[in-house]
């Protein structure tokens, strides 16, 4: 094997747990509580988790035939180069080496500094220390993840096994000793007063927290036996974390009354409900362990986004510095670095999570529906590729999510129109940078 492929090392457990790692992070912290003050309705919450789970699993179906049928590193990128052509591509690729991965490795990290700092009342009287705890943490992950497989396996198995360990016993433990009220259910305003595009641009919280559920295509260029690991670990993962999340919210409602959470507090939604589950104790217990557990988190997003870079620099369409992998361990070190520290700069310029969701978001979703399109046109552009895995229920899977996405994005535009308005164009600035940079490239070579 050449010293420039990338190495078959992962299994199905290890993607797996990718797949969970990458979609339990900062949203499921999050979104809630953002959502009990917009919607102020359990049942149309409840709703939403319940929609945003379908399209997830419809989401990770159409990703499964396109990641059987190019087992190859990089995930959508390669997807929407076989389907469209190198243009869509790289804006694929320029949009998730920031808005992808980047700007959520920083909240992953600055999520867990946040958690276990909390306890010991070091947020607020000591400036910088939050940014400067989640850097250590991204760089402390990243180093391990640099040496090959097997640690990078063994760091995101171990990880992710304790986060979804402190999640389910927490719902366990909630509803067998907890002191929550089943009356909170019933709580807020009417279902008919509540509006239609506040519901919309509210399901983006739910798919950025579901966000991940294609997670395990990005290492196809790694995985063994693609054609069958890749479909089982999509499905399984995305599958797992839907049930999850359901019960987690059920946990939310049960602890925490509506009226108890504004924007001051909706970030910390969780660690209110411990509190009021099981008291303050318990509650600081729980910050640490969740700031624990979020190392899977930004393992996860260390592990997934450099691949993309990889296989960008393969095409001559990123630093090619970018395509050169370790010759002991097989692993992208250059492209895991350059994220690592973009990651970094992000965390101590950003101000505001939700700016930075509705953001990131936006830009996301328009990819998304793209590369799920990608099914339609590979089956019609490419009828005699091998496809090991096929969606069932196609054409309508597809168009079930393409409809869905496409309806929260243009409310998107009406109602977040400014940060929608930056998503945008941020994505086309990558136009004539990529101009720019097949020019250089073409003189390079002449």
């Amino acid at each position: 094997m050449s010293k420039e492929e990338l190495r078959r090392g992962f299994g199905l457990s290890t993607a797996t747990y990718v797949v969970i790692a990458s979609m339990v992070g900062t949203g499921i912290l999050v979104s809630p509580g953002y959502m009990m003050v917009s919607l102020n309705n359990y049942t149309v919450i409840f709703g939403l988790w319940i929609l945003g789970g379908l399209l997830a699993l419809c989401g990770a179906l159409c990703v499964a035939e396109l990641a059987a049928a190019l087992p190859r590193a990089g995930g959508e990128y390669v997807y929407l180069r076989e389907a469209y052509g190198p243009m869509p591509a790289f804006l694929s690729g320029w949009t998730s080496f920031f808005l992808g991965f980047s700007a959520p490795l920083a909240v992953a990290g600055y999520i867990a500094a946040l958690y276990l700092l909390t306890p010991f009342g070091l947020v607020k009287e000591t400036g910088h220390l939050v940014q400067v705890t989640a850097a250590v943490i991204i760089v402390a992950i990243t180093l391990p993840n640099l040496i090959g497989h097997r640690q990078s396996a063994w760091t995101q198995n171990f990880t992710t096994i304790l986060k979804l360990g402190l999640f389910v016993a927490l719902v366990v433990m909630a509803f067998l000793f907890g002191e929550g009220r089943l009356a909170n259910f019933a709580q807020g305003q009417a279902i008919r007063e509540v509006k239609l595009g506040t519901a919309a641009t509210q399901l983006f919280y739910v798919m950025f927290a579901y966000c991940g559920w294609n997670a395990a295509s990005y290492l196809a260029g790694e995985v063994k036996n693609p054609g069958k690991i890749l479909p089982r670990s999509l499905l399984l993962g995305t599958g797992l974390v839907f049930v999850l999340y359901l019960a987690l919210n059920l946990v939310f409602a049960y602890a925490v009354p509506l009226g108890d959470v504004g924007f001051a507090n909706a970030e910390q939604v969780p660690q209110l409900a411990v509190e009021k589950l099981f008291g303050a104790k318990a509650s600081s217990i729980f910050s640490v362990a969740v700031g624990l557990t979020f190392l899977a988190t930004v393992s996860a997003f260390v592990i997934t986004g450099p691949r993309i870079y990889y296989a960008m620099a393969k095409d001559g369409l990123f630093p090619s510095v970018a395509g050169r992998v370790s010759s002991k361990g097989g692993i992208p070190v250059y492209a895991m670095i350059a994220q690592s520290v973009c990651a970094i700069i992000i965390l101590f310029a950003m101000k505001n999570f939700r700016d930075l969701y509705q953001y990131a978001s936006v830009g996301l979703s328009v990819f998304a529906m793209l590369f799920i399109a990608a099914v339609y046109v590979l089956r019609w552009r490419k009828p005699e590729m091998a496809r090991p895995f096929r969606v069932p229920g196609y054409p309508v899977v597809p168009a079930i999510f393409m409809v869905v996405i496409l309806f929260m994005t243009v409310f998107a535009f009406r109602q977040w129109w400014k940060p929608s308005m930056y998503s945008l164009g941020s994505i086309l600035a990558g136009i004539p940078v990529y101009y720019v940079w097949s020019l250089v490239r073409r003189r390079g070579k002449a």
